[in-house]
């Protein structure tokens, strides 16, 4: 069993914030591959589902953001799972809006919701990182992540998370390349190679020749008077 958490904060308020990018790829997932509804369990919510051969739990962690761990360590001890069977889906101030890396191990960089489950179940679990962009101050940090995503964002959002949901299968058996492709077959799509032929110009209309006046001076003179 594959055991998928998306970051956010529970709650209608806190939804459609950056802080949520997590929870919205879950959402995601468990809406465009069948699973089951959400229920109450592990101090969050649970989904169950299949993608393709793999049994996977989605899990969105209801104890806020800085306690995320909670939820997550768990669930680990009920089904028995081993950190390198999670992958965490959380926003990542380092990337650019609609940019998407996957990760193994490493460190939380300061990310309030790694934090708390680097302290519950250690560093050697899967991330995705979804890209949200930075402010360009750290004091300002809080407030930008807290905050919902403006509309002028909401193409390259949908894009990304649609892609995420396309790769989710390929995540589950542990390729990440197979993944990333699926993500940038949404958010760049490839442009045809051929492009639209222009039809030909139509010909055109021979010039009429002109004809050659080979009267002498005198007939000339004659004809004009006629």
């Amino acid at each position: 069993m594959q055991l998928f958490v998306g970051l956010g904060n529970p709650g209608a308020k806190y939804a459609q914030n950056r802080h949520n990018i997590g929870f919205m790829a879950l959402d995601r997932i468990a809406g465009d591959h069948g699973f089951g509804p959400w229920r109450a369990k592990f101090q969050g919510e649970v989904a169950e589902g299949r993608l393709d051969s793999e049994k996977v739990l989605l899990l969105k962690p209801g104890t806020f953001m800085n306690r995320s761990g909670q939820s997550v360590g768990e669930a680990m001890r009920f089904y028995k799972l081993e950190s390198t069977d999670v992958t965490v889906f959380h926003d990542e101030l380092d990337l650019a809006p609609g940019k998407v890396r996957v990760k193994a191990g490493g460190g939380h960089a300061g990310h309030n919701g790694l934090r708390s489950i680097h302290d519950h179940i250690g560093a050697a679990y899967d991330r995705v990182r979804l890209g949200i962009g930075h402010p360009g101050r750290k004091e300002l940090v809080s407030g930008y992540v807290l905050h919902d995503f403006p509309k002028s964002d909401q193409d390259w959002l949908d894009d990304v998370l649609r892609g995420v949901s396309d790769g989710a299968p390929a995540l589950a058996a542990g390729d990440g390349g197979r993944f990333m492709n699926a993500v940038a077959l949404r958010v760049a799509p490839p442009r045809s190679s051929k492009s639209a032929e222009k039809p030909a110009p139509a010909p055109s209309a021979p010039e009429p020749e002109e004809k050659t006046d080979d009267r002498s001076a005198l007939q000339k003179l004659v004809d004009k008077f006629r």
